[in-house]
C-alpha cells in the first residue's frame, strides 16, 4: 500500500518565479516523506527530463505535469497538467504560442512601469530572464523582483511598502496586486490560449487536466464554471492548496466548498502546495500534505 502523501503542484526554477532546480526539489520531497510530486511549471515542461531522472535516483515518483495559463470567461484560470507526454509536439507547438503570449504582456509591463518612472527597461528583464535560463519567461513577480531589488528604489521612502518589515525582503505580490493586476497602472490585457482548446488538446498529450487553486481571487471558478469545464473534458480539481488556507485565507472553508463541488461533479480532488521559494517564502515545501496516492491513481485510471 502506498500511503505517503502527494504534491501535484510544485514550481521549479524553470518558471521564472521560482528558485530551486527540479533534482533539489525531488531530493527535498523524499526527505520530507513524499510518495510522489509534479514539478508543473508556468507554461513549461524544461523540468522534463532532470525531473524524472533524480526520482529514478532519489526512488521517488515524478509525474510530468506544468501549468498551463489560460483565459475562460474573461479571466485567467490555470490549469495542471499531470501525465503529459512533455516531448509532445502538439504540447511544445502550444507552448511556443504560450511563450509569445508571456514575453508580449512582460514587456506591455515593462514598458508602462518605465512610463510611470520607474528605472527599469525590457533589454534588463530579457538579461535576468536569460541568466536565469534560456526557456525563463519573465512572469509578473519576476519583474516586481527585479525593479524592487534596484538600491535606488530600495531607498525611495514612497517605496517602502513594497519591503516586509521583518526581513526587509521584496513585497513582490503586494507590487503585482498594486500594478499588475486589472485596472491598475501597468496592467496588460489578458491574451492567454482559451482553456477550453487546452482541455481538447490534454488527451492527445495523455495529460488528466486539473484545476489549479480555483478558489484564487483571479478565478473564483464556481459550480457553474465547473459544470462546463467537466463538460470539456476536466478531470479533476485542486481542493487542497496553499490558496484555501491561511495565510491567504482567513480558513479552510474553501477546501470544504471546492471539496464537496468536486464530488457531486465527479471531479477527482487533489492537493497541490504551490510552493516557489523565496517569492511565496509563506509556503514552505510540504506545506500541503493531504493528497493521497489514490488521487494519483483515480486521474490515472479516468475515474471522477
Amino acid at each position: 500500500m502506498r500511503d505517503g502523501p502527494v504534491d501535484l503542484h510544485i514550481h521549479s526554477c524553470w518558471s521564472g518565479d521560482a528558485d530551486f532546480r527540479p533534482e533539489e526539489l525531488v531530493r527535498r520531497a523524499k526527505r520530507a516523506g513524499f510518495e510522489a510530486i509534479s514539478v508543473a511549471d508556468h507554461d513549461s515542461v524544461r523540468a522534463y527530463p532532470a525531473a524524472l531522472d533524480a526520482g529514478r535516483e532519489e526512488g521517488m515518483e515524478v509525474i510530468p505535469s506544468l501549468e498551463m495559463t489560460t483565459q475562460f470567461g474573461g479571466r485567467e484560470f490555470h490549469l495542471l497538467m499531470p501525465f503529459v507526454d512533455w516531448q509532445s509536439t502538439a504540447l511544445n507547438e502550444v507552448l511556443d504560442r504560450a511563450s509569445s503570449v508571456r514575453l508580449s504582456e512582460g514587456r506591455e509591463r515593462v514598458e508602462k512601469l518605465a512610463r510611470l518612472g520607474f528605472p527599469i527597461s525590457w533589454d534588463e528583464v530579457l538579461d535576468a530572464a536569460r541568466r536565469k535560463g534560456e526557456d525563463v519567461l519573465p512572469v509578473g513577480v519576476f519583474i516586481a523582483k527585479i525593479l524592487l531589488e534596484k538600491p535606488e528604489v530600495r531607498s525611495d521612502a514612497l517605496q517602502a511598502r513594497y519591503y516586509i518589515h521583518s526581513t526587509g525582503e521584496p513585497d513582490t505580490f503586494l507590487f503585482y496586486s498594486d500594478f499588475f493586476e486589472m485596472g491598475r497602472p501597468a496592467y496588460a490585457p489578458k491574451r492567454y490560449i482559451d482553456l477550453a482548446e487546452v482541455l481538447e488538446l490534454a488527451p492527445k498529450t495523455g495529460a488528466a487536466p486539473v484545476l489549479a487553486h480555483p478558489g484564487a481571487p483571479f478565478m473564483r471558478a464556481g459550480r457553474d464554471d465547473l459544470e462546463k469545464l467537466k463538460g470539456l473534458g476536466l478531470r479533476g480539481l485542486e481542493v487542497y492548496t496553499s490558496y484555501h488556507r491561511p495565510p491567504l485565507r482567513p480558513d479552510r472553508s474553501l477546501e470544504v466548498f471546492y471539496l464537496d463541488l468536486a464530488d457531486g461533479l465527479g471531479l477527482v480532488p487533489t492537493a497541490g502546495s504551490d510552493f516557489h521559494g523565496q517569492i511565496k517564502s509563506f509556503i514552505p515545501f510540504g506545506f500541503v500534505r493531504e493528497g493521497g496516492y489514490w488521487m494519483i491513481e483515480r486521474l490515472r485510471d479516468g475515474k471522477g
